[in-house]
Protein backbone atom coordinates (compact mmCIF):
# COMPACT_ATOMS: atom_id res chain seq x y z
CA UNK A 1 0.00 0.00 0.00
CA UNK A 2 1.39 3.45 -1.14
CA UNK A 3 2.07 6.08 1.61
CA UNK A 4 -1.39 8.07 2.76
CA UNK A 5 -0.91 11.60 2.40
CA UNK A 6 -3.40 14.10 5.18
CA UNK A 7 -4.30 16.56 2.42
CA UNK A 8 -5.80 13.63 0.51
CA UNK A 9 -7.84 12.27 3.88
CA UNK A 10 -8.78 16.23 4.12
CA UNK A 11 -10.45 15.70 0.40
CA UNK A 12 -12.19 12.57 1.21
CA UNK A 13 -13.77 14.01 4.38
CA UNK A 14 -14.74 17.23 2.15
CA UNK A 15 -16.43 14.85 -0.23
CA UNK A 16 -17.89 13.15 2.38
CA UNK A 17 -19.44 15.86 3.69
CA UNK A 18 -20.86 17.81 0.98
CA UNK A 19 -21.51 14.46 -1.51
CA UNK A 20 -21.18 16.73 -4.15
CA UNK A 21 -17.39 17.18 -5.71
CA UNK A 22 -18.44 20.85 -7.19
CA UNK A 23 -19.37 22.31 -3.34
CA UNK A 24 -16.18 20.31 -2.27
CA UNK A 25 -14.02 22.03 -4.37
CA UNK A 26 -14.89 25.19 -3.73
CA UNK A 27 -15.08 24.47 0.16
CA UNK A 28 -11.44 23.35 -0.55
CA UNK A 29 -10.27 26.05 -2.88
CA UNK A 30 -9.01 23.46 -5.38
CA UNK A 31 -10.40 23.16 -9.45
CA UNK A 32 -13.30 20.04 -9.60
CA UNK A 33 -10.88 17.71 -11.87
CA UNK A 34 -8.05 18.07 -9.28
CA UNK A 35 -10.36 17.03 -6.71
CA UNK A 36 -11.70 13.95 -8.61
CA UNK A 37 -7.98 12.93 -9.62
CA UNK A 38 -7.01 13.37 -5.58
CA UNK A 39 -10.13 10.91 -4.44
CA UNK A 40 -9.06 8.50 -7.39
CA UNK A 41 -5.61 8.22 -6.02
CA UNK A 42 -6.38 7.87 -2.49
CA UNK A 43 -8.91 4.66 -3.29
CA UNK A 44 -5.63 3.33 -4.90
CA UNK A 45 -3.46 3.30 -2.56
CA UNK A 46 -6.17 2.56 -0.16
CA UNK A 47 -7.30 -0.20 -2.42
CA UNK A 48 -11.25 0.48 -1.74
CA UNK A 49 -13.35 2.60 -3.46
CA UNK A 50 -14.57 5.12 -1.20
CA UNK A 51 -17.18 6.96 -3.45
CA UNK A 52 -20.64 5.29 -5.94
CA UNK A 53 -20.55 8.44 -8.19
CA UNK A 54 -22.59 8.96 -11.57
CA UNK A 55 -23.18 12.84 -13.16
CA UNK A 56 -26.43 13.17 -11.16
CA UNK A 57 -25.09 11.83 -7.65
CA UNK A 58 -22.18 10.78 -4.82
CA UNK A 59 -22.63 8.53 -1.99
CA UNK A 60 -20.18 6.75 0.22
CA UNK A 61 -19.38 2.85 -0.26
CA UNK A 62 -19.98 0.24 2.68
CA UNK A 63 -15.68 1.05 2.71
CA UNK A 64 -16.24 4.75 2.63
CA UNK A 65 -18.46 4.95 5.57
CA UNK A 66 -16.51 2.56 7.60
CA UNK A 67 -13.62 4.81 7.29
CA UNK A 68 -15.08 8.00 7.51
CA UNK A 69 -15.10 8.12 11.52
CA UNK A 70 -11.19 7.22 11.36
CA UNK A 71 -10.61 9.32 9.01
CA UNK A 72 -11.82 12.03 10.59
CA UNK A 73 -10.19 10.91 14.13
CA UNK A 74 -6.73 10.91 12.39
CA UNK A 75 -7.08 14.21 11.22
CA UNK A 76 -7.87 15.49 14.64
CA UNK A 77 -5.02 14.04 16.06
CA UNK A 78 -2.68 15.53 13.23
CA UNK A 79 -4.30 19.17 13.84
CA UNK A 80 -3.98 18.98 17.26
CA UNK A 81 -0.11 17.66 16.74
CA UNK A 82 0.51 20.94 14.54
CA UNK A 83 -1.14 23.18 17.23
CA UNK A 84 1.29 21.87 19.74
CA UNK A 85 4.62 22.07 17.41
CA UNK A 86 3.25 25.31 17.00
CA UNK A 87 3.69 26.88 20.25
CA UNK A 88 6.17 25.04 21.09
CA UNK A 89 8.74 25.49 17.72
CA UNK A 90 10.09 29.38 18.27
CA UNK A 91 8.20 30.55 21.11
CA UNK A 92 8.95 32.29 24.22
CA UNK A 93 9.04 30.38 27.13
CA UNK A 94 5.96 30.78 29.67
CA UNK A 95 7.22 32.36 33.02
CA UNK A 96 5.97 30.88 35.58
CA UNK A 97 6.47 32.39 39.72
CA UNK A 98 5.24 31.25 42.46
CA UNK A 99 5.73 31.64 46.34
CA UNK A 100 6.41 27.94 48.13
CA UNK A 101 4.03 25.54 46.48
CA UNK A 102 3.48 24.22 42.89
CA UNK A 103 1.68 20.74 41.73
CA UNK A 104 3.75 17.95 42.21
CA UNK A 105 3.31 16.99 38.30
CA UNK A 106 3.64 20.48 36.88
CA UNK A 107 6.65 19.70 34.52
CA UNK A 108 4.18 16.47 32.81
CA UNK A 109 1.45 18.28 32.77
CA UNK A 110 2.40 21.19 31.05
CA UNK A 111 5.43 19.84 28.42
CA UNK A 112 2.97 19.21 25.20
CA UNK A 113 1.99 22.19 25.19
CA UNK A 114 4.73 25.16 25.96
CA UNK A 115 8.34 25.97 27.43
CA UNK A 116 7.81 26.19 31.08
CA UNK A 117 10.39 28.58 32.47
CA UNK A 118 10.38 28.49 36.50
CA UNK A 119 11.23 31.85 37.79
CA UNK A 120 14.14 31.41 40.65
CA UNK A 121 12.65 34.79 42.70
CA UNK A 122 10.74 32.60 44.91
CA UNK A 123 8.58 35.54 47.03
CA UNK A 124 5.43 36.39 48.71
CA UNK A 125 1.85 36.07 47.10
CA UNK A 126 1.23 39.81 46.73
CA UNK A 127 4.76 40.41 44.85
CA UNK A 128 4.57 37.67 42.54
CA UNK A 129 0.66 38.98 41.65
CA UNK A 130 2.68 42.60 40.67
CA UNK A 131 5.05 41.00 38.85
CA UNK A 132 2.61 39.17 36.71
CA UNK A 133 0.29 42.35 36.33
CA UNK A 134 3.81 44.40 35.14
CA UNK A 135 4.52 41.93 32.70
CA UNK A 136 7.81 40.35 34.58
CA UNK A 137 5.63 36.88 35.11
CA UNK A 138 3.57 35.45 32.72
CA UNK A 139 2.15 33.28 35.61
CA UNK A 140 2.27 33.16 39.38
CA UNK A 141 0.85 30.47 41.38
CA UNK A 142 0.17 32.82 44.92
CA UNK A 143 -2.92 34.08 46.68
CA UNK A 144 -4.99 36.67 45.81
CA UNK A 145 -7.64 38.26 46.87
CA UNK A 146 -10.34 39.39 44.93
CA UNK A 147 -10.09 42.96 45.09
CA UNK A 148 -6.46 42.57 44.04
CA UNK A 149 -7.15 41.17 40.97
CA UNK A 150 -9.92 43.70 40.01
CA UNK A 151 -7.12 46.19 40.85
CA UNK A 152 -4.55 44.95 39.04
CA UNK A 153 -6.16 43.56 36.21
CA UNK A 154 -5.58 39.58 36.66
CA UNK A 155 -7.46 36.65 36.27
CA UNK A 156 -7.42 33.88 38.41
CA UNK A 157 -8.12 30.16 38.77
CA UNK A 158 -7.83 27.86 41.35
CA UNK A 159 -5.03 25.66 41.54
CA UNK A 160 -5.05 24.00 44.91
CA UNK A 161 -5.85 24.32 48.75
CA UNK A 162 -4.01 23.85 51.69
CA UNK A 163 -6.68 22.71 54.48
CA UNK A 164 -4.58 24.68 57.71
CA UNK A 165 -3.70 22.43 60.65
CA UNK A 166 -2.74 23.13 64.47
CA UNK A 167 0.69 22.27 65.85
CA UNK A 168 0.56 22.05 69.42
CA UNK A 169 2.35 20.40 72.72
CA UNK A 170 2.73 16.60 72.78
CA UNK A 171 0.35 16.62 76.04
CA UNK A 172 -2.87 18.13 73.81
CA UNK A 173 -4.54 15.60 71.74
CA UNK A 174 -7.76 15.37 69.46
CA UNK A 175 -9.08 18.08 67.01
CA UNK A 176 -8.96 21.70 68.02
CA UNK A 177 -12.22 24.07 66.89
CA UNK A 178 -10.64 27.05 65.28
CA UNK A 179 -12.00 29.27 67.97
CA UNK A 180 -9.44 27.72 70.66
CA UNK A 181 -6.54 28.15 68.49
CA UNK A 182 -3.97 31.04 67.88
CA UNK A 183 -2.64 32.90 64.78
CA UNK A 184 0.73 34.29 64.38
CA UNK A 185 0.83 37.83 62.87
CA UNK A 186 4.23 39.32 62.00
CA UNK A 187 4.91 42.98 62.63
CA UNK A 188 6.55 42.65 58.99
CA UNK A 189 3.58 43.69 56.77
CA UNK A 190 6.30 43.84 53.36
CA UNK A 191 7.06 40.29 53.94
CA UNK A 192 4.06 38.80 55.16
CA UNK A 193 1.31 40.89 53.66
CA UNK A 194 -0.63 38.20 52.73
CA UNK A 195 -0.44 36.09 55.62
CA UNK A 196 -1.21 39.12 57.71
CA UNK A 197 -3.94 39.63 56.21
CA UNK A 198 -5.52 36.61 56.21
CA UNK A 199 -4.89 35.90 59.72
CA UNK A 200 -6.67 39.30 60.75
CA UNK A 201 -9.46 38.11 58.77
CA UNK A 202 -9.40 34.23 60.43
CA UNK A 203 -9.37 35.45 63.97
CA UNK A 204 -12.75 38.04 63.35
CA UNK A 205 -14.54 35.22 61.45
CA UNK A 206 -14.12 32.39 63.76
CA UNK A 207 -13.22 34.00 67.10
CA UNK A 208 -9.18 32.79 67.41
CA UNK A 209 -6.54 34.65 69.31
CA UNK A 210 -4.22 36.57 67.79
CA UNK A 211 -0.63 36.66 68.61
CA UNK A 212 1.76 39.51 67.71
CA UNK A 213 5.45 38.56 66.85
CA UNK A 214 8.15 40.29 65.33
CA UNK A 215 10.94 38.11 63.95
CA UNK A 216 9.26 36.75 60.92
CA UNK A 217 8.72 33.00 63.01
CA UNK A 218 5.16 32.82 61.07
CA UNK A 219 6.64 29.66 59.64
CA UNK A 220 10.34 28.16 59.95
CA UNK A 221 11.78 26.56 62.85
CA UNK A 222 11.53 29.61 65.38
CA UNK A 223 7.67 29.00 64.72
CA UNK A 224 7.95 25.72 66.88
CA UNK A 225 9.32 28.33 69.66
CA UNK A 226 6.36 30.23 69.38
CA UNK A 227 4.28 26.98 69.61
CA UNK A 228 6.00 25.96 73.48
CA UNK A 229 5.04 29.40 74.36
CA UNK A 230 1.43 29.91 73.47
CA UNK A 231 -0.96 28.08 75.82
CA UNK A 232 -3.60 27.10 73.06
CA UNK A 233 -2.61 25.40 69.72
CA UNK A 234 -1.40 27.56 66.58
CA UNK A 235 -2.75 27.62 63.28
CA UNK A 236 0.01 26.77 61.03
CA UNK A 237 0.97 28.57 57.70
CA UNK A 238 0.65 27.20 54.11
CA UNK A 239 3.74 28.30 53.66
CA UNK A 240 5.03 25.11 55.16
CA UNK A 241 7.87 24.03 57.01
CA UNK A 242 11.17 22.56 56.42
CA UNK A 243 12.10 21.35 59.71
CA UNK A 244 10.34 18.28 60.68
CA UNK A 245 8.02 18.48 63.54
CA UNK A 246 10.09 18.18 66.64
CA UNK A 247 8.89 14.67 69.08
CA UNK A 248 7.62 17.28 71.85
CA UNK A 249 4.94 18.88 69.53
CA UNK A 250 1.76 17.39 67.49
CA UNK A 251 -0.53 17.92 65.00
CA UNK A 252 -4.11 18.84 65.57
CA UNK A 253 -6.54 19.17 62.78
CA UNK A 254 -8.68 22.04 62.90
CA UNK A 255 -12.17 22.09 62.94
CA UNK A 256 -15.74 24.18 63.57
CA UNK A 257 -15.09 25.35 60.83
CA UNK A 258 -12.22 23.14 58.80
CA UNK A 259 -9.69 26.47 57.51
CA UNK A 260 -8.62 26.74 53.62
CA UNK A 261 -6.00 29.00 52.06
CA UNK A 262 -6.54 29.03 48.36
CA UNK A 263 -3.72 28.92 45.59
CA UNK A 264 -4.36 30.48 42.75
CA UNK A 265 -2.75 30.23 39.18
CA UNK A 266 -2.90 33.83 37.93
CA UNK A 267 -2.77 35.78 34.69
CA UNK A 268 -2.79 39.28 32.92
CA UNK A 269 -6.71 39.82 32.29
CA UNK A 270 -5.42 40.92 28.75
CA UNK A 271 -3.32 37.50 27.87
CA UNK A 272 -4.40 35.94 24.91
CA UNK A 273 -0.73 34.09 24.03
CA UNK A 274 -1.98 30.77 23.50
CA UNK A 275 0.99 29.44 24.93
CA UNK A 276 0.40 31.44 28.21
CA UNK A 277 -3.56 29.58 28.34
CA UNK A 278 -2.57 26.29 27.06
CA UNK A 279 -0.45 25.93 30.52
CA UNK A 280 -3.28 27.46 32.55
CA UNK A 281 -5.64 24.74 30.96
CA UNK A 282 -3.32 22.59 30.85
CA UNK A 283 -2.95 23.09 35.04
CA UNK A 284 -5.99 23.86 36.35
CA UNK A 285 -8.93 21.90 34.27
CA UNK A 286 -10.49 19.00 36.12
CA UNK A 287 -8.89 20.71 39.58
CA UNK A 288 -12.67 20.69 41.17
CA UNK A 289 -13.74 22.71 44.35
CA UNK A 290 -10.82 20.56 46.60
CA UNK A 291 -13.32 20.64 49.41
CA UNK A 292 -13.59 24.58 49.87
CA UNK A 293 -17.15 24.82 49.48
CA UNK A 294 -18.10 21.86 51.73
CA UNK A 295 -20.67 23.01 54.27
CA UNK A 296 -18.03 22.77 57.02
CA UNK A 297 -15.07 24.72 55.50
CA UNK A 298 -14.05 28.19 55.68
CA UNK A 299 -12.70 30.83 53.56
CA UNK A 300 -12.09 34.41 53.42
CA UNK A 301 -15.19 37.02 52.40
CA UNK A 302 -12.68 38.59 49.97
CA UNK A 303 -11.41 34.56 48.50
CA UNK A 304 -12.22 34.89 44.92
CA UNK A 305 -13.42 31.09 45.62
CA UNK A 306 -15.39 32.08 48.36
CA UNK A 307 -19.20 31.19 47.89
CA UNK A 308 -21.69 34.71 48.52
CA UNK A 309 -23.87 34.93 51.61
Amino acid sequence: MAPVELRQLRYFVAVAEELNFGRAAERLLIAGPSLSQQIKALERDLGVRLFDRDRRSVSLTPAGAALLPHTRVLLERAEDLERRAGLLSGSQPVRLGYVNWLPPDLMSRTAAVARLHLDAWVAPSHTQAARVADGSLDLAVCRVPADDLERLGLRARLLGADRLYAVAKASDAGDVPARETDVLIDDDTTSWASWNGYAEELTRAVGARAVRISDGAVTGPAFFDHVRRCTRPVVNSPKGQTAALPPDLVRREIVAPKVYWTWSLVRRESEDRAGVLAVVDALCDGVGDLGIHAADAWLPAGDPYALPG
